[in-house]
């Protein structure tokens, strides 16, 4: 197995262990289940080059009605969560720029992530931590048209945040390190 066959394997791992297992996303299995997912890795450093990508994925969306989401992982690029923000801004802005905003989302996930204010100790960071720096693009319409379905969809992240501090920060450490196995 090589190293991006690797990141890969290790990504769906954290989404089925983590993200699925604890849900944090009540939307994830069924597109894991029915294959609709894109895994791609960017080992450039520059993130230039992973903008780049992140407009690739767009494209890929565009042209693939049968991928619903894409993980853009980019394992060299930003390890510090403060230069991750700038990446995510930029990408964000980018979307904008080039005229997607509204028709993708993006979806932000970090090894070090922390929300605004949080102890770097507080278990809910681990909603949002992953086993690599990734940018998680999602069909906008597609996020609409399920939360519509959803009862109470503003209570999600309220509900991650208080089942991820029920479990504590060293259970949800072990779940991502296990991950990396």
């Amino acid at each position: 197995m090589n190293n991006t066959e690797l990141i890969i394997e290790q990504t769906k791992k954290w989404i089925t262990d983590v993200v699925i297992a604890c849900n944090f996303c009540p939307f994830a299995a069924k597109e894991v289940k029915q294959n609709r997912v894109c895994y791609l890795v960017e080992l450039s450093d520059d993130p230039g080059t992973c903008l780049q990508s992140v407009l690739q994925e767009c494209r890929r969306l565009d042209d693939n009605a049968g991928i619903e989401t894409t993980f853009l992982i980019m394992p060299n690029a930003v390890p510090s969560f403060e230069k991750y923000l700038d990446l995510l801004a930029a990408a964000e802005k980018l979307l904008e720029k080039k005229g997607y905003e509204g028709i993708y989302q993006v979806a932000s996930f970090h090894p070090l992530y922390l929300f605004a204010g949080a102890p770097e100790t507080d278990a809910a960071n681990y909603t949002n931590r992953s086993p690599y720096p990734m940018l998680h693009l999602l069909r906008e319409e597609s996020i609409e048209k399920v939360l519509e379905k959803y009862p109470d969809p503003d209570q999600i992240p309220e509900r991650n945040i208080r089942f991820a501090r029920e479990k504590g920060t060293a259970y949800l450490q072990m779940l991502l390190a296990a991950c990396m196995k």
